[in-house]
């Protein structure tokens, strides 16, 4: 489209230059975007700003979601210290685990019901903030949390919800997904809707000074696999764009940094705001084949999920180029690789190799086999992750045996 009918096309001005460009803009006026964010409070620094949110969305009893290892390292001290200095009254819970589980929103929903509490508050990384939005889903809506799984299926309002991220990685703080354990069938089961779009979220990049450097690489990759899954989407756009390729720009510039030197909070800056680009990118665009199939391998082994998207991502691109490589170059250039005139489908297997590269040097394994997936495992991943919403936005197509094959090339 040339600048000039995009200016038609924003102005409001209904004279075309050309049929060719009336066709155009039909077409373009034809898609319509949704794109639903929380407050963003961002930089060092702004987890002070906590009590003053929580006041803001009319709290004063806050139950505060979080888990033994970020207690461990004083963040929740930290924000309750703050939240108390505001006149408010918190209740505290930390029953989560890596990857939550049903059993445990269960729990947690029972929790916030007998505090009385009037606001949510997550402090610490993906798996603390998508059960802060599962507990007050089923606090406030009844029955159990696979209930909801799929897309739109609740019906009433949340509790506010204020989300302070202590990784760099899953976006789930600005997102309008969640992602539960179903315990008995061993999988990753995905619950989206507008619902569940945080009301306030403050990302402190301090918070991520005390990561492990496992889980630096496993959620900066994550954040990763976000943006390049969204820049490929079908239900990519002009907003998801910007910030896929912003958050690919940024994990380039400062994972490995942050890697180097944690307590370097230029690098810890750099990567939470590439987490907060690929979360605001994926929760319009959503994902593909990689999110997809990983939900099924972390669900039925009970692994990190930006583990599994790490070593899966290269083999998704690869299938992906077969018929839609196009999307990659805007990625190749996004992580400053030098292509010249080459075709789209090496430019896509330069991001891969990229990618794999990185992830070497990040200390991943290179393949799923390595973190426990055995050969028979395949057949049963196979026909769930068809059943996961990710699937459908994959650019190619996907049947149970290309799953199958993408899982073998990843063994």
């Amino acid at each position: 489209m040339t600048a000039a009918v995009v200016h038609q096309v924003c102005s409001g001005d209904e004279k075309q230059s050309s049929a060719l460009a009336g066709d155009r803009t039909r077409a373009w006026r034809r898609r319509v975007h949704k794109y639903l964010v929380p407050e963003v409070i961002f930089g060092v620094g702004t987890l002070n700003e906590l009590g003053g949110a929580i006041r803001a969305l009319g709290g004063e009893r806050p139950f505060v979601v979080s888990d033994p290892g970020v207690i461990d390292v004083g963040w929740v001290a930290r924000a309750e210290k703050i939240a108390r200095g505001e006149g408010l009254d918190l209740t505290v819970w930390h029953g989560v685990t890596p990857n939550p589980k049903d059993h445990e929103i269960e729990r947690g929903s029972e929790a916030l019901r007998s505090s009385g509490s009037d606001v949510v508050v997550a402090v610490g990384g993906g798996s603390c903030i998508d059960a802060a939005k599962a507990i007050s889903l089923v606090a406030t809506s009844g029955g159990r949390i696979l209930d909801y799984v799929g897309i739109d299926r609740v019906s009433l309002p949340l509790l506010p919800m204020v989300m302070v991220p202590s990784t760099g990685g899953t976006g789930a703080d600005v997102s309008q997904f969640c992602v539960i354990t179903d315990t008995s069938r061993r999988v990753k089961c995905t619950i989206a809707g507008r619902s569940l779009v945080p009301d306030v979220s403050i990302i402190d990049p301090s918070l991520l000074t005390t990561m492990p450097d496992d889980l630096t690489a496993n959620t900066g990759l994550d954040a990763l696999s976000h943006a390049v899954e969204a820049y490929v989407s079908r239900g990519a756009d002009f907003l998801s764009d910007a910030h896929a390729l912003a958050a690919i720009r940024a994990v380039a510039k400062g994972l490995l940094a942050s890697i180097d030197d944690p307590a370097d909070l230029g690098a810890r800056e750099c990567v939470a705001g590439a987490s907060l680009h690929a979360g605001l990118a994926f929760s319009t665009a959503l994902l593909g084949a990689t999110h997809a199939i990983s939900h099924q391998v972390g669900g039925a082994l009970d692994l990190a999920h930006g583990l599994c998207n790490a070593i899966l991502l290269p083999h998704v691109i690869r299938f992906n180029a077969v018929t839609h490589p196009e999307r990659y170059v805007d990625i190749a250039a996004a992580f400053g690789l030098e292509l010249g005139h080459r075709d789209p489908r090496e430019a896509a297997e330069s991001v891969a190799d990229e990618i794999r590269l990185l992830a070497d040097k990040l200390g991943i394994p290179s393949g799923l086999g390595a973190i426990g997936v055995r050969a028979e495992d395949i057949d049963r991943f196979a026909p769930n992750a068809l059943l996961d919403a990710y699937i459908t936005t994959n650019p190619r197509p996907v049947s149970e045996d290309d799953v199958r094959a993408i899982c073998l090339a990843a063994l």
